[in-house]
């Protein structure tokens, strides 16, 4: 439905212009003007091209790769628009970085997710949009109404079509702290569940153990949240292949694809990678054939319209 253009812009920094492109495209207005570039030293620069004076304002970025050049985009971008008095700025972040530290998991360690969110609140912004969180209770860390979504209807949708036989599908969690987002989908789509046990000795180095679950004869499909650098999933990948499945498939929401990831997928058993557009693939990723990504423009558009026209965001709560 498109909304009038005096009403509200959306404004994107580097870091996913081609899904901002396809949410105005969705909404049926152009994208914003604004030129985020950088000095010869590095420090970022921004200059908005149009009037925001008075004007309901969203800004998509990504904290995706790089981050803190990402991050610094989007607090910049959220002062421009504050000191040029845009009358409400909403912050949507479709992939949330630092979200893995949403706590201490040591002595004398930082929750930086919560700094973050300080971040983007003392910068001036007035609502927090984002899609599947690492962790639910970072939405508490901000002090402002927050909104945060999930690419479910996309990724039940296609499972669906790729999987029209329930019986022969096990949904799979890759380790316990996904096994609740992994019910969920099981039980939508009229599956059986399985969960992978994994102990971590360090970040980024995981440890496969066992496989609670049945996926003898059947096509396992592990999903998750996000894929960093592809240790768990194809290490869960193995375990699940090893007791008996036919087939592995993997979803997860957010590509972040990060150091070995892609060789990791491609020498793994996993047959497909499903991802969405949250984060934008790499060169490498978009010549992978084992990675396929979804759009999640439909969602954010709808969210987008949504808070501008001051609607329930509940059915888009699937």
């Amino acid at each position: 439905m498109p909304v009038h253009e005096s009403d509200f812009v959306l404004f994107s920094g580097n870091s996913n212009q081609a899904l901002a492109r396809e949410v105005c495209e969705y909404l049926g207005q152009p994208l914003g003007k604004c030129a985020v570039t950088h000095f010869s030293d590095g420090e970022t620069q921004v200059e908005i091209g149009e009037n925001v004076r008075g004007r309901d304002v969203f800004l998509l970025q990504s904290t995706s790769t790089p981050v803190n050049d990402h991050l610094m985009e989007l607090l910049i971008l959220i002062d421009a628009a504050r000191r040029a008095s845009a009358e409400q700025i909403t912050a949507v972040i479709p992939y949330f970085g630092y979200a893995r530290q949403d706590r201490k998991v040591a002595p004398r360690t930082p929750i930086t997710a919560r700094l973050v969110a300080d971040l983007i609140t003392s910068a001036g912004a007035d609502r927090f949009v984002s899609m599947d969180l690492h962790a639910g209770q970072i939405q508490g860390f901000f002090d402002m109404p927050s909104d945060h979504l999930y690419a479910s209807p996309i990724l039940l949708d296609h499972m669906r079509k790729t999987f029209p036989n329930p019986e022969e599908v096990v949904i799979i969690s890759p380790d316990a702290g996904g096994v609740e987002r992994a019910r969920a989908f099981a039980k939508r789509l009229g599956t059986t569940l399985a969960i992978v046990d994994k102990r971590r000795s360090k970040p980024n180095v995981a440890e496969v153990m066992s496989l609670i679950g049945d996926v003898r004869g059947k096509t396992g499909v592990i999903l998750d949240d996000m894929v960093d650098t592809a240790g768990t999933l194809t290490q869960g990948a193995k375990a699940v292949s090893d007791a008996g499945a036919k087939r592995v498939m993997a979803y997860a929401v957010h590509p972040v694809l990060s150091g070995p990831a892609i060789q990791r997928i491609e020498d793994s058993v996993i047959e497909k990678v499903v991802v969405t557009n949250t984060i934008p693939l790499s060169p490498a990723a978009r010549e992978s054939k084992k990675i396929s990504q979804l759009s999640v423009a439909k969602i954010f558009g709808e969210a987008i319209r949504r808070i501008h026209e001051a609607d329930s965001l509940s059915s888009l709560f699937v």
